[in-house]
Formats: C-alpha cells, structure tokens, sequence
C-alpha cells in the first residue's frame, strides 16, 4: 500500500474571515468576472498555493497553465530578484528595444517552427487578433472585400471583438456584441467522424480569408482534435491558399508533452498564437506572410513589461533543462489513467487529455459544479471548461506524490 503523503492543508473553511474581507471588496467596487470560487491566493511553493486564511490547495489549474512552472521556482525568483533592481521595468514595447525582448526572441526561435517570426503583445486575445490581421492583409492582396474566417464550433479565441468573433462557446460570451464575418464547421474529435472533411466543400464554395483552429479545446471543453481533423484542415488550407492558423494560448509550451499541441498531429500552422505560460502573448507566423511594412502590426504595450519577457524567456530555459516535457508525458499519463480508474464514480463520463492537459466529464453540470466546489473546500484546485467539464492542468513540475495526493483527493470528491 502506498503512503500519500498530504500536503494541502484546510484549517479555516474557505472563504475564511480574511479572504471575506477581500471578496467583499471586490463585490462592492468590481465586475463580478468570470470567479470560480471564493479563493484569494496570498502566495504559493512548488504545486500548492496559499490562500489568506492559511489554507494550502494543491492547485491543478497552475492558473490556467500561466504558471507552468509551479510557484516559488528558485529559478523564476532569481529573475523576479533582479528585475526587481531595474528602474525601468516597463517600456513602450513596440517603440523602444531591450535585451530582454531579444532573448525572449531567441529562446522562442528554438521551439517554433523554422523560419517563423515573432510578435509579441499582451494577451491571448491579441495573439489571436495578430493571427487574424496577418491573414487578412496577406490575403487583400489578391482579393480585397472583407471575407469570412472559419471556425469551429465550441472553439475559445479570446474576448475581444476579432477574436470572439471566431469564439462560439458560450452564449454569454458573445450576446450582444458585433463580429467579423465567420464560417463555422465541427471540431471532429474522431478520425471517423461523418463531418471530417466538411471544410473542403466550404472551402470550395467560398472565398475565404483563413483556418483558425484549436488543436485542444480549451474553455469549449478539452476536447481533442482528431489527428485526421487537423491534417485535413491543413491539406485544403494549402489546397486552396488559405493561411492556417493554430491557437495555442493554453495548449503550448509543453502542456501537451510537445513543446506545441500541433506537433501530436504532424502539421505546420501558416500562423499561430501563444500565450499564458509565455508570460506575454505572442504571434508567430511563417516570414512570407510578414506584411512586410511598418506599423501595420502595433502594440503599445506589446512585450513592454520586460520582467515578463524575462521570466519568459527563462520558463522556456528550464522546461528543456529540466526535461519538463517528458515529464508532462509520464505525469500526464499517471493522472489520466488514474482519473480513468475513477470514471463512472461520481457522475463521470469521461476523461480525456494529452500530457498534462486533461478533461473530465461530467454526466450534467449541476453535477460538475458541485464536484469543483467540493474539491476546493477539501484542498483540490480545478476549472470548469465548456458545459459540463472539468480542467485538470497542473504545473509541467508536477511530481508523482503530488499526482497521488490529487488522485486520492478526487477520489473523495466522488465519493458521497
């Protein structure tokens, strides 16, 4: 039998007394946002954070994968320790050059594909609109009106006008706001699905401007794309020249096993879009479609914070030093089976992942929900994802103790 040996810790119920006091404020002066729970962080180490009440959760979200390094990496806090010395921290980043951009740069270089270039920006949504400008201007030059995007169905790009456009997965993310012109076809998550080669006859019955895709579903629900699917998007994308491009804001960096989600499936993108664990956003795309003028791609603040674009710089530094790749594979491997020893438990239905990117789901979401509230007052982080799912996303640092702490943690959650 093997010992756990447990480290999250609850010793005032959540929401304790000092984390009341920050939620209320919040209440009474913010926009109640998109808050799963009432969690105020204080601070964190390795796989867990704190809350202001001392609680310790072992945290499976590592914030939406923007810390894939876990919290206190001795690493990261040399980085913080020196950035924290440099009086000019922040710069108009589109205006003035620094060190820290250029080696940011460089380490990109190294895990995107060869001849790529990069633009920084701020967000996951400005990577995604970059994406749909660079697109746009490459594809003006031969024709110009206004064409319509394709994208899938429960498919997440971001929140701004562009990029929510080509969101469809929730309602309530895009009522009421205006968009792009857009074509939607199905996110086949089987090779034998009926509808696998839908966007050839779209492509053959409208001009287009551009592919956008997902690889792995994000907030739609974890859902994996087909390797089928994604290999056909790019056989007609070049059969009719038109740029793919491939969203990895949350399933790059290693999430997956691979340093991009894109790789499982053997395809280059024309374009894609990265974020959250960069620190900052970032788009990439193949140097023939660079526009080729000044200002057309423009952020004030793009890759202006330069301790971001450090910390940045050095995630990318110690997932290949430390091996992190492999180790999402083996860890993401050791979740999704224990997971899967689980499924029928507790109104699961399935579970589903690459590396350390799983989902889980639900048979309603009545019961999800009330699944990831009673995980977190036993010390268990996750997210909702799309209707009825759950996302399991714990740092690439992950350890095999903490895989079994989580797992057994889960195992009480269904119970009852």
């Amino acid at each position: 039998m093997v010992t756990i040996r447990v480290r999250s810790k609850i010793v005032a119920e959540p929401p304790g007394p000092a984390a009341r006091r920050v939620i209320d404020v919040m209440k009474r002066n913010c926009y109640d946002s998109t808050f799963t729970y009432p969690l105020v962080i204080a601070g964190g180490n390795g796989s867990f954070l704190h809350d202001v009440d001392g609680n310790s959760f072992l945290d499976f979200t590592s914030n939406i994968g923007s810390c894939p390094l876990g919290y206190s990496h001795p690493e990261i806090m040399q980085i913080l320790a020196e950035q924290s010395r440099n009086g000019a921290h922040k710069i108009a980043g589109q205006d003035f050059y620094c060190k820290e951009h250029a080696e940011l740069s460089e380490r990109v270089a190294s895990i995107v594909p060869q001849g790529f270039r990069t633009f920084f920006i701020n967000s996951g949504a400005e990577a995604v609109e970059n994406a749909i400008k660079i697109a746009y201007r490459k594809m003006s030059t031969t024709t110009p009106s206004m064409l319509p995007g394709v994208s899938c169905i429960n498919a997440f790009h971001g929140r701004t006008l562009g990029a929510l456009s080509f969101t469809f997965s929730k309602p309530v993310q895009k009522k009421g706001y205006p968009e792009l012109p857009v074509l939607r076809i199905k996110f086949c998550t089987s090779d034998s699905d009926p509808e696998i080669d839908a966007a050839e006859k779209l492509l053959a019955e409208n001009k287009v401007a551009f592919i956008l895709s997902e690889v792995v579903q994000g907030e739609g629900g974890y859902n994996i794309a087909s390797r089928q699917f994604i290999q056909n998007l790019r056989r007609y994308a070049d059969r009719y020249c038109v740029p793919l491009i491939l969203d990895e804001v949350q399933s790059g960096m290693g999430r997956t096993g691979k340093w991009w989600a894109f790789e499982h499936h053997g395809v280059r993108p024309d374009i894609m879009s990265a974020a959250k664990a960069m620190q900052v956003g970032m788009t990439a795309y193949a140097s023939a479609l660079d526009p080729g003028e000044q200002g057309a791609l423009s952020s004030t603040w793009g890759g202006g914070s330069r301790i971001d674009m450090a910390v940045g710089a050095k995630i990318i530094e110690v997932i290949k030093e430390d091996r992190l790749l492999d180790n999402a594979t083996v860890m993401g491997a050791k979740l999704k089976k224990g997971l899967q020893e689980l499924a029928g438990k507790g109104g699961i239905a399935d579970v589903r992942g690459l590396g350390l990117m799983i989902g889980i789901e639900f048979d309603s979401k009545q019961n999800r929900d009330e699944r990831l509230a009673r995980a977190f007052k036993k010390g268990l982080l996750l997210l909702p994802a799309g209707q009825k799912a759950m996302r399991v996303i714990p740092s690439l640092t992950i350890t095999e103790d903490e895989v079994r702490e989580g797992l057994e943690l889960m195992s009480q959650v269904l119970s009852g």
